[in-house]
């Protein structure tokens, strides 16, 4: 059993990592994109909390986030150990996640950094194409067969608004304001280890593994 929390910057492939740690040790991913929208679609109280900021195209805030997350913690799935993928963001974030440890009697094993150059990251958000149909490509390092066109559904391909160049250089400096002080905090509490996020997506998971071996030993 591990409990884990996953950081990196925007396009460092934290959620593909996530999903396949998730299926190695037998954990529970938890997105926190994922149970936000679990509990708007279920309409629970919290749900229609965070629905109403969102409706009104508002961040959701940390008091609402906050008790989202303690509620996903507290059910009994995550008895054989998580993964936190999305949160903490901030210091406040991370200063209320030890508080939600705390009140329920679990530990935080380690923490886990996937470290990528700013030029490398730009080049995989700013080359990511969509569908509609949920499939994703990449120009240089996963195209479709025929340029623009989904090989999936034959559907037109198209860029999402924060994969434009300029949005993924302003996300990196938010995400470089408000979430990097976390390598700080966390290093600080000796949870922190740092791998390389470059390379190809069975390697970095290696690199992964290895840690949580560690630590399971």
């Amino acid at each position: 059993m591990v409990n884990l929390v996953l950081l990196g910057a925007p396009g460092a492939g934290k959620g593909t990592q996530a999903k396949m740690l998730a299926g190695k040790y037998g954990i529970l991913h938890i997105s926190t994109g994922d149970i936000l929208r679990e509990n708007v679609g279920n309409n629970t109280e919290l749900g229609k909390k965070a629905k109403g900021y969102m409706d009104k195209g508002e961040l959701v805030p940390d008091s609402v986030l906050i008790d989202i997350i303690r509620d996903r913690l507290s059910r009994p799935d995550t008895d054989n150990g998580f993964l936190l993928d999305g949160y903490p963001r901030t210091i406040p974030q991370a200063e209320a996640l030890d508080n939600i440890f705390s009140q329920l009697g679990k530990i935080l094993d380690v923490v886990i950094d996937i470290e990528v150059p700013d030029e490398e990251l730009v080049a995989r958000l700013a080359g990511r194409r969509m569908c509609k149909c949920g499939a994703s490509y990449h120009v240089t390092f996963n195209p479709p067969k025929e340029d623009g066109i989904c090989d999936v559904c034959s559907g037109e391909l198209y860029q999402r608004d924060d994969d434009t160049e300029s949005s993924v250089k302003t996300r990196l400096v938010a995400y470089y304001n408000q979430t990097h002080p976390l390598i700080d905090y966390y290093t600080n509490k000796g949870l922190l280890r740092t791998v390389s996020g470059t390379g190809g997506i069975e390697d970095i998971f290696g690199e992964i593994t290895v840690v949580i071996d560690k630590i399971l030993e």
